[in-house]
């Protein structure tokens, strides 16, 4: 069961946005890096892009193995069947796809609160905040489970709403491009940053939730719109630290292992040791 828009199925669309927006960051990066990494973090960023892009492929795998259809599947399942409160109200096509888009990207902000807040959630999620180098394969650093978990609880919220399927669509591409942009490593001119956080998360917004430093790690949660953080008073503007001087990821783990792949994927069943739990 997949959706279609000019002919084309969603896999197709997703994998082509996906393959853009990376080269245009990647691309971006090297031209206009934010930050100059250190020695140690140039030399590792081979070994992170392995690992992190590798993370990706498995997580991949084991979605479409377990949701073959995705998210955008199981709205046009619930889309056959009549499930959902938005086709209940009857709104008008575009104000339900406007109005799905809005509560998905707050599912996915509440979603990466508990993640924080939840032990259990944390010890998956701690592998994302385990690299210590920030970059847009930081944005695809996400364990196998949590992503399986994020599905389960989208597809929920989905069939709860009644998303319609082409919303749902849109939103994971503009969600996955979201998220690469503002892990990106890449300058914005502060006049333009400023303008853009207004409305969306930019990358010198979300680095502050990659410091290593807890209350910091604890704002600025979202993905794509930042209303949400400003709505529930988890924003926060900058870091007390001056970008080149932020310690990135968990001090727990400042060390080479979290570029290791046979490192990375065991993490969530390994005890806490001293990371804390936001």
């Amino acid at each position: 069961m997949a959706v279609e828009i000019f002919g084309i199925s969603e896999p197709v669309w997703r994998l082509f946005c996906f393959a853009t927006i990376f080269l245009a960051l990647a691309l971006l990066e090297l031209l206009h890096p934010r930050l100059e990494r250190p020695e140690l973090m140039r030399a590792l960023k081979a070994r992170r892009w392995f690992t992190n892009l590798s993370i990706l492929v498995l997580s991949s795998l084991m979605l479409r193995i377990v949701f073959p259809a995705a998210a955008t599947g199981v709205a046009l399942w619930g889309e056959i069947h009549g499930y959902g409160l938005l086709p209940i109200v009857g709104l008008p096509p575009l104000i339900a796809g406007a109005l799905a888009f809005v509560i998905l990207d707050f599912t996915v902000w509440l979603e990466h609160l508990l993640s924080h807040k939840v032990p259990v959630l944390w010890r998956i999620h701690r592998v994302h905040h385990s690299d210590t180098g920030l970059d847009l394969t930081t944005a695809l650093r996400f364990h196998p489970l949590e992503i399986l978990l994020s599905m389960l609880w989208k597809s929920a919220v989905i069939l709860l709403i009644g998303a319609p399927a082409v919303s749902v669509l849109i939103f994971e591409i503009v969600l996955n491009g979201a998220a690469m942009f503002n892990h990106a490593n890449i300058k914005l001119p502060a006049r333009l940053d400023h303008m853009l956080r207004r409305l969306v998360v930019t990358p010198d917004m979300h680095s502050v939730h990659h410091s290593s430093q807890p209350d910091e790690t604890d704002s600025n949660y979202g993905f794509n719109l930042s209303l949400w953080d400003r709505l529930f008073a988890t924003y926060r503007a900058q870091s007390r630290q001056a970008p080149e001087d932020m310690r990135i990821g968990l001090d727990s783990y400042r060390n080479p292992l979290p570029q290791r792949l046979v490192w990375s994927l065991p993490l969530p069943f390994r005890p806490r040791d001293t990371d804390r739990l936001q």
